[in-house]
C-alpha cells in the first residue's frame, strides 16, 4: 500500500474560505495506486510554508507520494514550483510532461502550468493544478506509471521496457 500525503496549497482554502475540491478528487484516484492518504493539510501560498510541509512529509513522516495542488499557475502567488525545486534532489521531466501533454488536448492553457515531479528521499513528489478538474485529468495520467517508478525508488532491479 503506498502510503499518500496531500498538500493543498491554497490562501483562500488555509482560511477557510474556500472548500477543497482538488483534495477530494485526489483522495477518489488514490485507491486506483492501490495507495492511502495518511496525512493532508491545506496550507497558504508561502514558499517558506510549502518548503517546510513538503521536508517534513517526505523525512519525518516518510511518506511514498506527496501530492500537492495548487500554486503552479503564473500568479505573483504561485510558488509552488519554486518551493518544489528547492526540496527536490531531482526532477522527473517525463511525468510533469505528460501532464502538460495531456492538458493541452483540453485546453491551450495547459501550458501555462509550471508543475514539477521529483524526488526526495524515498518520496515522490508531484505538483497538480489546484483546480479539481485539472487535478483528475493530470493525476490520472501518472497514475499507471506512479507504482512503477516508486518500485523503481526502492531498489527494484527489474527491467522497465518489456520483451
Amino acid at each position: 500500500m503506498i502510503k499518500v500525503g496531500i498538500i493543498t496549497i491554497s490562501d483562500k482554502g488555509s482560511r477557510g474560505e474556500r472548500k477543497d475540491l482538488s483534495a477530494e478528487e485526489i483522495k477518489k484516484l488514490i485507491p486506483k495506486l492501490p495507495g492511502q492518504v495518511v496525512s493532508y493539510t491545506i496550507i497558504p501560498d508561502e514558499e517558506a510554508v510549502i518548503v517546510k510541509t513538503i521536508i517534513s512529509y517526505a523525512d519525518k513522516k516518510r511518506l511514498d507520494l506527496i501530492v500537492t495542488s495548487g500554486g503552479t499557475g503564473l500568479s505573483p502567488r504561485d510558488v509552488t514550483p519554486q518551493a518544489t525545486s528547492k526540496v527536490i534532489e531531482y526532477e522527473i521531466p517525463g511525468m510533469a510532461e505528460a501532464m502538460r501533454g495531456e492538458s493541452l488536448k483540453k485546453t491551450s492553457f495547459g501550458m501555462l502550468s509550471r508543475g514539477l515531479v521529483g524526488i526526495r528521499g524515498n518520496s515522490l513528489i508531484i505538483n497538480l493544478p489546484g483546480s479539481p478538474r485539472a487535478v483528475r485529468e493530470n493525476f490520472s495520467t501518472l497514475i499507471p506509471v506512479i507504482p512503477h517508478a516508486l518500485d523503481k525508488l526502492r531498489g527494484d532491479p527489474s527491467e522497465c521496457g518489456s520483451a
